[in-house]
């Protein structure tokens, strides 16, 4: 049994920058996987030598994303990863909101190798 967490990142960016590299598989590939491909609505993450796969079940310009993980067989799981973008409309502060799933004794390592891609992430946009 997985457990459900959330993350917020600030980031300098704009919305619609920050969108195109957490809804595009060659924006994805420059810093949440080695290499990201898309066939429709269906994605194929890389890691060194794994492959994970999900479908993409919610993109609202400039807002959000929302994939769901498939098992062996391509059937959808109950597992999603979700990224949202929140502007704040009188600071103009952006941030990042990361909502994923772990195991229990895995949480603090889930945790921190997304801190590592969004810090990858910044690096790419130039909002370190």
């Amino acid at each position: 049994m997985k457990i459900k967490y959330e993350l917020e990142f600030p980031i300098n960016s704009s919305p619609q920058l920050l969108f195109q590299y957490i809804s595009d598989p060659s924006g994805l590939s420059e810093w949440f996987a080695d290499n990201v491909n898309s066939r429709g609505e269906f994605y194929s993450f890389h890691w060194d030598d794994s492959e994970e796969k999900a479908r993409l079940v919610t993109k609202k310009t400039d807002e959000r994303v929302k994939f769901r993980w498939l098992d062996e067989d391509n059937e959808e799981t109950e597992y999603f990863f979700e990224i949202k973008i929140l502007k704040d409309e009188i600071t103009k502060d952006v941030n990042l909101v990361v909502v994923d799933f772990s195991d229990e004794e895995d949480l603090e390592q889930s945790k921190l190798l997304w801190e590592n891609q969004i810090s990858d992430l910044k690096q790419v946009l130039g909002s370190v």
